[in-house]
């Protein structure tokens, strides 16, 4: 009999009783803050959970409930994950570290570059603590050691660009689903490693994005999707969708940008969101809009981004939103002018956020600059174009690594031909194709 079963029979208690106070429990937790949302127990679901033919492994909230209704590990209560449910697989053709035999050596040839398809070779210097019995049991260290690594790339990508960040990125990746699908770890530290794959499958996605590798980066922004509802995860969600929504306008996909961007207002909806994350998706919605040529939609989306940022910052802002200051905002909402056609005050909103980006943040400043000069050759303010160019240049030549820089630099030298006998336009159209070509 079922560790489960046996437990609610000795307790002479009716599978509809335990499902009540299960669904009792749950609403507790839920309003003491412990579980992000009350989950839902049915009769049917708790039957399968008692059949000794492979039950279904419980979402990891009922999971948390069972646990502390029983007082014991959800695994003493004789559930298991299948291979199905031990974390999702990346959608990507190399092959992961967790298809690599059990017995196989981990350790690269040393002189081994960190080829897109090559085991990293950080990996062998590895420490990994096992039991008697050869069990790999995850420590906190291990995945709080990941979970800083992933901060880490992303403070780099907001002051650099991401064009070196994805690969670091998608080993750090690869190793979280080795640990998630051959480590031992309790209820919680598991929820921890859904968590942070889930971290930087977004991550490598955006990376993707930014270093112009646009099929990986929808690819990723998927499996982040996946992750988020294989967890329950509204944050994660609001964030893909938000990531999703910017490619999305890059790639000429209006409509699709607008549909992510609504979505992602939703599930911020449902995980209380504060005003800056709720002013992110709006200004999403906004690009969308613009891109399409809807100057209408996009003047309300605007209005909302800039009611809701003006609400203030909030304690429970998360990381991935500080980067909406004053200064991208601005920008943001001039890259919807430029592209609705609004043009002269395109300029002047980009012209603003240029003077108040900060100079550490080298990409976000970059993209303002090429931005800035775009609208300004459009204006056919030459002048100003070919300044804000030329630092967009210098930007380049320091180290700034995002390929959404170069790719406004071949705009600029496009929309520059025309006054390519004006002076210095002719030494600015052989630079950008030094760099960018």
């Amino acid at each position: 009999m079922r560790e489960l079963k046996r437990l609610r029979t000795s307790a002479n208690l009716t599978q509809e009783a335990v499902v009540h106070e299960l669904s009792t429990l749950g609403q507790r937790l839920h309003a003491e803050g412990r579980l992000r949302k009350a989950p839902t127990f049915t009769v049917r679901q708790y039957s399968k959970w008692e059949s000794a033919d492979s039950p279904p492994w419980p979402h990891p909230d009922n999971r948390a409930v069972l646990a502390a209704y029983w007082k014991r590990p959800v695994e003493a209560l004789g559930l298991r994950p299948r291979a199905a449910d031990r974390g999702p697989l990346v959608l990507t053709s190399a092959t992961l570290i967790s298809q690599i035999p059990a017995g196989a050596t981990l350790v690269p040839p040393s002189t081994s570059p960190l080829l897109e398809d090559a085991t990293p070779p950080w990996l062998a210097q590895t420490a990994i603590s096992t039991n008697r019995s050869g069990e790999w049991r995850i420590s906190p260290e291990e995945v709080e050691l990941l979970s800083g690594a992933a901060d880490d790339n992303y403070a780099i990508d907001q002051q650099f660009g991401a064009n070196r960040l994805w690969r670091p990125t998608r080993a750090h990746l690869l190793w979280t689903h080795h640990m998630i699908d051959r480590g031992i770890y309790d209820d919680v530290l598991g929820q921890q490693l859904h968590a942070l794959a889930g971290k930087l499958t977004t991550s490598l996605g955006w990376f993707c994005y930014d270093a112009g590798l646009q099929a990986s980066a929808r690819q990723y922004f998927s499996e982040a999707l996946n992750v988020a509802n294989y967890t329950s995860d509204d944050v994660l969600a609001s964030r893909t969708l938000s990531n999703m929504a910017r490619q999305a306008v890059d790639l000429n996909k209006g409509r699709e940008a607008v549909r992510f961007a609504k979505l992602g207002q939703r599930h911020a909806e449902l995980w209380n969101a504060p005003s800056r994350v709720i002013a992110l998706l709006a200004i999403r919605e906004a690009q969308g809009h613009a891109r399409v040529g809807d100057a209408f939609s996009c003047e309300a989306a605007i209005k909302r981004a800039w009611q809701e940022w003006e609400r203030g910052d909030n304690e429970l802002d998360p990381d991935w939103a500080h980067f909406l200051n004053l200064a991208e905002l601005t920008c943001l909402e001039g890259m919807c002018r430029l592209d609705v056609g609004q043009t002269i005050r395109a300029q002047e909103l980009l012209a603003q956020s240029e003077a108040l980006q900060d100079t550490a943040h080298s990409r976000n400043r970059g993209i303002c600059l090429g931005r800035l000069s775009v609208a300004a050759v459009q204006n056919n303010d030459v002048d100003h174009g070919l300044a804000a160019a030329k630092e967009a240049l210098r930007l380049v030549e320091s180290g700034m690594s995002s390929t959404r820089t170069a790719a406004q630099l071949k705009i600029v030298h496009d929309g520059m031909l025309p006054h390519r006998c004006a002076r210095g336009v002719g030494d600015l159209l052989e630079h950008i194709r030094a760099h960018v070509a």
